[in-house]
């Protein structure tokens, strides 16, 4: 027997068939570029060091439709010099309706941002070219081992601590 929550309305349970995915936008939200060191470090020998960091964030903007930010900083260092700070937020509006709540989870902590990351790649690589600097191109990230990550972190900040014995 179904919960009258778990029903469409009609007493029927959603099954797999009344899932849908659907991409409404993609747009960049917010990106910036700085070169504190220019012009002086583009007279210095170019041995890069990259640092790439992401973060996401999800907000329901109706019933079965999240935006999806994917956020991207790259910070490359000559030495001890900032070359550059590139970052972008890229973001999208999906559509996600009939998916129970974990696997709705998994699709916004991982796949929606598995598919904005080629995007933001773009834009931080021509960002950096704009900026003088030889072409960047970010390596692909395993979005499914991130998230997978943070779920391990959350469920470890939730468990009561162990009471001496």
């Amino acid at each position: 027997m179904s919960s009258p929550e778990a029903s469409d309305g009609a007493g029927q349970v959603p099954g797999p068939e009344d899932r849908h995915f659907g991409i409404q936008k993609i747009y960049v939200k917010d990106m910036s570029f700085e070169a504190p060191h220019s012009p002086e470090i583009f007279t210095t020998e170019w041995r890069p060091d990259v640092d790439l960091n992401l973060s996401t964030e999800t907000a329901p903007l109706a019933p079965d439709v999240y935006n999806v930010v994917l956020a991207v900083t790259v910070t490359v260092k000559v030495g001890e010099r900032t070359a550059f700070l590139a970052e972008v937020h890229l973001a999208g509006i999906f559509n996600i309706a009939g998916f129970e709540e974990q696997e709705r989870g998994r699709m916004v902590g991982s796949y929606c941002p598995n598919l904005l990351f080629p995007y933001a790649r773009e834009v931080v690589s021509d960002l950096v070219v704009r900026g003088g600097f030889p072409q960047l191109l970010l390596a692909p990230v395993n979005f499914d081992a991130l998230y997978e990550q943070h779920l391990r972190k959350q469920a470890t900040a939730q468990e009561p601590p162990a009471s001496p014995q």
